[in-house]
């Protein structure tokens, strides 16, 4: 049934064995969701009834995935020709003998998809909650929040608020404030914190016997004594005998010369030392004589680590004594070089933590034993009042409903009867909490007995830890089965999405990358090879772009670049863009827009971050909060108002205490602000003052709406896709208000920082931005992952650390030696405990940075582009270490050649440019702001217009056209249309040929903004100042940009609705000229090579007409009282103008 020629084909068919259980790991690409659809298919074919097969998948995306694709399996036999080629063959197959099942049952699975029980691992624990409500403990079932941070706030807050009952615990709350300084609000945020992950150290702290401190001592001095017999174990009693010799005279040395020295311990140190907790001060001792502080072997040797300068001897016998044990130790070390075990056992000794806890620390731990347990009961107080519960909640009591192992319950019982096959999706995503479901659901299942279990994962691809998955849980299910069910593995190899050189650059690469040796305590996985299915193609498979200086902007333009170069070559491939956090995003986003180059992100943009969000969550704080000074300056400088920074001086600079409101109050102040000033802020001030006396009157949503509409806020937004950012922010401020009050900003910024922009439905989806855990499971002809030298944020503190010692019987139900940790308190000393288990829990995320860069570069199809920046050392030729956190140096033993002999490139063929002072650009200073003579539209009513006439028009923004050809065409089109707008805005009377020859580096510097490449540079840079400079030679075009136009308006956006269609356009430039006419002018860059100019321009005209008429049409339904409006098209290189008249008629 499986096709023989492939190189896994064998575990594939071993795979659909109905009467087996297995483990599968499933690389990228290997055709997992197939194989699972098989499997299913095969037990379909063979089960009394449909509903004995449960599969189970993390997401609502894979479930529909995988029954859309059985539906469909099924649907396929109805075709006369089965399929020829694999792996449709076999699945068609396969759906054949379900057919003839489901006849013969009478299951009609057709009319009753439902009865395919494939469901999300929430899902399914939902369902047993349902099923046993007492043991469940749930009663009437609650609904499911994907968004509890509010309960775990409200729970900390009440479990901090115990601190003045009198109650037992309250010396516990007050002990745990003192050591955090009384910040209360930090420590609430800690407890939130740790309720959100109370899966993980909740079973800790609910036995006893665990938290002794006896014990938990124990496991400290478990630990150093794994430290020392490392270390003792890589060093040979030959070369340890010479490093006795030499810590004995130093030691002798260093009591006068270095007191501190750990290397004193080793005075009379003659023997091999112990590997008991007690001999860590003489491995220490060692270590410090050997290796510098970074760890590394030791290359000089001098009075501190107790080899004196000779010269300080006293006689010529003791100086030459010196010198030669000088020469002796450092001859020694040379031939140390070669012994890496040793010299990393050595440099983890400083790693370990100390063998017992202080009396301070204990103090803390015993009060954290009560609070935590304390904090989950008030969780649960709030899940109650709320009629509310987390998924963490659901999937404990899932577990509490199955019952023990020792005593199933009646529910379990019942499970074991009813379903007789498992299939788990994405096994290496399996939290601790799952596992243990998974355990209970098996129970008593063992092997060749009719019930069977497959799981399937892949453990290079496991990168959710910071959800609780747990990759050491697969590894340890792939050694010893589940529970008591033996599991056989089994592994697929052969990718069916990547093109050979993808695969064959994995290959060599990831062997480097990820781990040599598999190991369950710190998730060590391995790689494990592929075949690639498809051909090797004929461009370069990988390309890696290295960057040596901090500019995000450098690395963002070479994106653009990539992508306008794939959409030339291939215009309908896909092409994705992968960070690993959305920060990375920050100066590739603009540039994108700025490119007109539309893209799909989905929860990419934080809402946060985008202008018209800023401008109504200052807004906000301001109409609620009259003393906020900084949301106040926003406020002023934001476009409906936008005060000069002198202006704002006046008000704000002088009397830094009084409120901003108080002073726009003061006559006195305002008359000393600049005439437009005083002008833009009268109408601010008149709309504010109304908002105040009005407020509580109606809801804090309806006053900052009614506020922002008054101010001309919508006018002040880009396109639609702003507005929808702006009532995404509306229903979330209407959301937070209690009884018409905003009672705490701070839970406010906390939900507008957890909201993302909504996405823009009307992009291509051949682009499209993401972050890597996101386009897990998702395939792109193009990848191109920026960033990777960037680091990601640090992990916060927690209130205790935890992990877990492997033992001899190490497993998910036989707890390893437990090493906790409390939070170290303000100003104190760095603790070695806590320092000891973060560096455990980074040292996972070492091994996860390399699995998150595998799922990233597995993406690909055909092209990967990877990007990264180092730094380089003084002198320019060589490059130093990425940032350790960062993705760059786990992929760095792949690429540092690469960035090697660039750096060496550029070094020798580099040709520096002086730089351009940006401050001293035009479009830097250049701030958008509503004219003063805005005014808000009145409601149309009573307005038709007749466009009968007009053509069928799309919904689609009207983009600027450019006629010439090609990619840089654009670009300059893209410039020379902003620097008009900038003309126009200050007066051409402002601008002459000189100031225009003077744009040069400027006009460089935004060229290379959009994309426009170095060989091209100068032409493009040349091309846009002959457009500018031809326009401002020309009367025709010195009278469009004139500011003495009345209602002067530049790149306006305009949207109504057109013959029933909503419609958008930008307008190049729009006025009402001296005699009241309105006119509507489009710009036109391009040029005409050929004779006859004036049938060309006629031509344009033609061409363009029905846009220009729409333009108008929307302008008539802006502005109905216009009554003349005139439409113009002009060429500033040809000199060339058409003009036309527009009417309306009223009905």
């Amino acid at each position: 049934m499986v096709d023989s020629s492939i190189p896994d084909a064998d575990a594939r068919r071993q795979a659909l064995n109905p009467h087996g259980s297995f483990i599968v790991q499933a690389p990228a690409g290997s055709g997992k969701t197939e194989l699972l659809t098989q499997r299913y298919l095969m037990l379909l074919a063979r089960v009394e009834a449909p509903e004995e097969i449960v599969a189970i998948t993390f997401t609502r995306k894979a479930a529909a995935e995988m029954r859309y694709r059985i539906i469909e399996a099924l649907a396929s036999v109805k075709e006369s020709q089965p399929p020829k080629a694999e792996p449709a063959k076999t699945t068609w197959e396969l759906a054949c003998a379900v057919r003839r099942r489901d006849e013969g049952m009478g299951w009609s699975l057709e009319d009753h998809p439902a009865r395919l029980r494939i469901q999300t691992i929430d899902s399914l624990c939902a369902s047993l909650t349902r099923q046993m409500p007492l043991l469940s403990r749930f009663g009437a079932q609650p609904g499911i929040t994907e968004d509890a941070e509010s309960l775990y706030r409200q729970a900390a807050r009440r479990t901090l608020a115990e601190v003045e009952s009198g109650a037992e615990w309250s010396a516990s709350v007050e002990t745990l404030l003192r050591h955090l300084n009384n910040n209360w609000g930090k420590i609430e945020r800690l407890l939130s914190a740790m309720l959100a992950r109370r899966d993980q150290w909740l079973r800790h702290l609910a036995s006893n016997e665990q938290l002794q401190r006896e014990l938990l001592e124990e496991a400290l001095q478990g630990v150093i004594q794994d430290g020392l017999q490392q270390v003792s174990r890589c060093c040979p009693e030959p070369v340890l005998a010479e490093i006795l010799e030499f810590a004995r005279f130093a030691a002798g040395k260093v009591a006068t010369t270095a007191p501190a020295s750990p290397i004193q311990a080793c005075r009379d140190l003659w023997k091999r030392p112990g590997t008991q907790a007690e001999a860590l001060p003489h491995w220490l001792g060692l270590s410090q004589l050997l290796l510098t502080n970074g760890g590394e072997w030791r290359r000089q040797a001098n009075k501190n680590i107790g080899f004196p300068a000779p010269s300080a001897a006293r006689g010529q016998e003791e100086k030459q004594f010196l010198k030669e044990q000088k020469r002796a130790f450092l001859d020694f070390l040379a031939r140390l070089e070669g012994e890496e075990a040793l010299r990393c056992a050595l440099h983890d000794l400083r790693f370990l933590p100390s063998a017992s806890y202080t009396a301070t620390q204990w103090q803390l731990m015993e009060a954290l034993f009560q609070l935590l347990p304390l904090a989950v009961a008030q969780l649960q107080l709030a899940f109650q009042e709320r009629g509310e519960v987390d998924f963490t909640e659901v999937a404990q009591r899932a577990v509490a409903a199955l019952g023990e192992a020792e005593a199933p319950t009646d529910l379990a019982l019942a499970l074991d009867y009813q379903i007789r096959h498992l299939l788990m999706d994405e096994f290496q995503d399996t939290s601790l909490s799952q596992y243990i479901l998974l355990e209970r659901l098996t129970i008593g299942w063992e092997a060749g007995e009719g019930r069977t279990l497959l799981v399937v994962g892949d453990p290079m691809q496991s990168i959710y830890r910071f959800r609780e998955a747990e990759v050491g849980l697969y590894l340890q299910a792939w050694r010893q089965g589940i529970g008591q069910l033996p599991l056989t593995p089994l592994t697929l190899s052969v990718n069916f999405r990547s093109q050979q050189g993808i695969v064959n650059w994995v290959n060599q690469s990831f062997r480097q990358i990820l781990p040599a040796a598999q190991e369950i305590a710190t998730g060590a996985v391995p790689y494990s090879q592929s075949h690639a299915f498809h051909p090797l193609l004929a461009a370069p498979a990988v390309q890696v772009h290295p960057f040596f200086e901090k500019d995000s902007l450098t690395e963002a333009e070479r994106v653009v670049h990539l992508i306008q170069q794939t959409r030339q070559a291939t215009p309908n491939s896909t092409i994705a863009i992968l960070v690993r956090s959305r920060g990375h995003l920050a100066g590739i986003v603009p540039l994108l827009r700025e490119a007109g180059l539309g893209f799909r992100a989905l929860e990419i943009e934080p809402l946060g971050s985008r202008p018209v969000v800023q401008d109504l969550l200052a807004l906000t704080k301001a109409l609620f909060h009259l003393g906020d000074r900084l949301s106040w300056l926003t406020v002023l400088r934001a476009p409906w108002c936008g005060l000069t920074l002198a202006d704002l001086y006046v008000l704000a600079g002088e009397d830094k205490q009084a409120a901003i409101w108080d002073r726009i109050q003061e006559d006195a102040c305002i008359q000393r602000l600049s005439e437009e000033g005083r002008e833009r802020l009268g109408r601010l001030r008149q709309v504010f003052a109304k908002a105040l006396e009005e407020r509580r009157r109606t809801s804090p949503r309806r006053q900052v709406e009614g506020v922002w509409l008054a101010l001309g806020g919508p006018a002040c937004v880009a396109d639609s896709i702003a507005l929808e950012e702006a009532s995404v922010y509306l229903d979330l401020l209407e959301g937070e208000a209690v009884a018409d009050e905003i009672l705490d900003f701070r839970a406010l910024e906390e939900s507008v920082a957890r909201l993302f922009a909504p996405p823009d439905r009307e992009a291509d989806e051949t682009l499209q931005i993401m972050t890597i855990h996101r386009a897990k499971g998702l395939e792109f002809d193009t990848v191109i992952v920026p960033g990777l030298g960037c680091p990601p944020r640090h992990e916060s503190h927690q209130l205790l650390l935890w992990a877990e010692r492997p033992t001899a019987h190490y497993s998910a139900g036989n707890k390893g030696a437990l090493l906790l940790a409390p939070i170290t308190g303000v100003g104190g000393s760095q603790d070695s405990i806590y320092q000891h288990i973060k560096r455990l829990h980074e040292e996972k995320g070492e091994f996860e940075n390399g699995r998150l860069l595998y799922v990233a570069v597995t993406r690909a199809k055909h092209r990967l582009h990877l990007l990264g920046q180092v730094e380089l050392d003084d002198t320019g030729k060589k490059t130093k270490m990425p940032s350790k956190r960062s993705l760059l140096a786990s992929l760095w033993p792949a690429v540092k050649e690469k960035f090697e002999a660039a750096a060496l490139l550029q070094r020798e063929t580099e040709i520096r440019e002086e730089g351009t002072d940006l401050a001293d650009s035009p479009i830097s200073g250049f701030i958008s702001r509503l004219s003063t003579q805005w005014q808000c539209p009145a409601p149309m009513a009573g307005v038709r217009v007749d466009i009968g006439d007009l053509p069928e028009v799309a919904p689609a923004l009207d983009s600027i056209e450019f006629d010439w050809a090609g990619e840089t065409a654009r670009h300059i089109g893209t410039v020379v249309h902003r620097y008009l707008q900038i003309i126009a805005e200050e007066g051409p009377e402002h601008w002459g040929l000189t100031r225009i020859m003077a744009l040069a580096p400027a006009l460089r510097q935004a060229l290379r903004q959009q994309g426009v490449v170095a060989d091209e540079m100068e032409n493009a840079m040349e091309r846009a100042r002959e457009v500018l400079g031809q326009t401002l030679e020309n009367p025709r075009g010195r009278w469009i940009l004139a500011s003495n136009h009345r209602q002067a308006r530049n790149e306006y956006a305009l949207s109504g609705v057109l013959n029933g269609r909503i419609i958008r356009a930008v307008i190049d430039r729009t006025f009402i000229d001296e005699a009241g006419v309105r006119w509507i002018v489009d710009y036109k860059t391009g040029t005409h090579e050929g004779g006859d100019r004036e049938e060309f321009l006629n031509r344009e005209q033609e061409r363009y007409h029905a846009q220009l008429e729409r333009y108008a049409a929307l302008m008539a339904l802006k502005a109905p009282e216009t009554e003349k409006i005139r439409l113009g098209l002009y060429y500033p290189q040809l000199s060339g103008w058409r003009e036309w008249g527009w009417s309306k008629k009223i009905f």
